[in-house]
């Protein structure tokens, strides 16, 4: 068992940091509203910190899942930062969605304090992080790597190292790709259906196990049809992947018109006032438009 410091308890880390408690590891945690880190001590024991230096004094792990670039910036770097807390030879595992550049800028800033810093985004959304069912794919030294993955086996059904720095968070655009190309096809789908009269849920009961079906279809159709997004991966996020993904195509001189035209449709959605809704959501903007 290790001692481990979790950055950032939102509905992913909360649950996250559950899981390194359950396996016995030292767990300390920090969060930007205390109140939270408090609650999750009463609720799983270990210990807080009021700044992410303090969590990481001491501990051989640092995990982190927090918002976006500067989120992670805020929380590695300068004089309360965790970086400035961590010891040689520690690992700072880092399970954001975020740019690559960012995460290939941290991985040189931590390489100059002897630090191993390893970008490990996840997929699985919030159940899966409840669940420890997540899919985590990494990047970064295979050293690091096979040190972290130990630690990372708390909540991950599946952990895969699939490259360089960096490497992790490409693999992620990949599959925030791929699920927007699937959420608008399955929304099509169902929209289709119920213009067409049919039993939507009889007709996913007969494709489901053919080749249209997905985990999409199969985890998200019934709440589509009733009409409920309270749950899962918000519309605000995604776009926030999404926008990472053109970036980065551009870079590359990728072609994404699938995923362009979907994030206009995502934002359509936040301009109806869906912004915290689930992804699946995207079904709403069809029945919108009649």
């Amino acid at each position: 068992m290790a001692d481990v410091t979790f950055l950032g308890l939102g509905v992913m880390g909360y649950p996250m940091a559950g899981h390194l408690a359950k396996a016995g590891h030292e767990v300390t945690v920090y969060n930007r509203t205390a109140a939270k880190a408090e609650k999750w001590v009463a609720e799983h024991g270990g210990k807080m910190a009021r700044t992410p230096r303090e969590a990481a004094q001491g501990a051989e792990f640092v995990m982190c899942c927090v918002g976006n670039d500067d989120d992670l910036r805020a929380v590695c770097l300068g004089e309360d930062g965790a970086f400035a807390g961590m010891s040689p030879g520690s690992v700072f595992v880092d399970h954001t969605t975020v740019s690559a550049a960012v995460t290939r800028e941290l991985y040189a800033e931590a390489a100059a304090r002897q630090i191993s810093f390893v970008d490990a985004p996840v997929s699985g959304g919030q159940a899966g992080a409840e669940n420890g069912q997540l899919v985590v794919m990494c990047g970064g030294d295979e050293e690091a790597f096979a040190r972290a993955e130990a630690v990372i086996a708390a909540y991950a059904k599946t952990c895969r190292r699939m490259g360089e720095s960096g490497a992790g968070q490409l693999t992620k655009m990949v599959n925030q790709i791929a699920i927007a190309g699937l959420l608008q096809g399955l929304s099509e789908a169902l929209h289709f259906a119920e213009k067409a009269g049919l039993d939507g849920r009889a007709v996913v009961e007969v494709i489901g196990g053919g080749a249209a079906g997905s985990w999409q279809m199969l985890n998200r159709y019934e709440t589509m049809l009733d009409d409920e997004f309270d749950h899962g991966f918000a519309v605000d996020w995604m776009r926030k992947d999404l926008g990472i993904c053109l970036h980065t195509a551009d870079e590359f001189g990728a072609s994404l018109p699938v995923t362009a035209l979907v994030d206009q449709f995502y934002k359509d959605v936040q301009n109806m006032g869906g912004g915290r809704w689930d992804t699946s959501s995207l079904i709403k903007r069809l029945r919108a438009l009649g």
